[in-house]
């Protein structure tokens, strides 16, 4: 079973927990002003890379909060989580802390 690790309850069975896609979009500061192109390219394309990806993150039978993970796609494995509001760490800061490497 994968355990994903919590910023607030520590580590809980991927069951309880929701994605909620890519983390670190931010939402045009006047939309209205926005070209019918660029507002569809904000709302339907993401960057899907192979490696380390930020997403957001529901622990939805849980706390109930949101919060940012590290995921290599590769191998599915969780590198570093955050809170909602925290810079996203570099690959050598959360490859260092992971518990694979702890």
């Amino acid at each position: 079973m994968l355990l994903i690790d919590c910023p607030y309850c520590g580590k809980r069975p991927e069951v309880e927990f929701h994605c909620g896609g890519e983390a670190h979009i931010a939402r045009p500061e006047m939309p209205t002003a926005v070209e019918d192109a660029d507002w569809g390219s904000f709302l339907y394309y993401r960057t899907n890379p192979k490696g380390l990806h930020a997403e957001r993150w529901l622990h939805g039978h849980g706390c109930g909060r949101w919060f940012n993970a590290l995921r290599d796609t590769v191998s599915d494995a969780f590198v570093a989580t955050y809170e909602m509001g925290k810079p996203r760490p570099d690959r050598d800061e959360a490859t260092a802390s992971s518990p694979s490497n702890a």
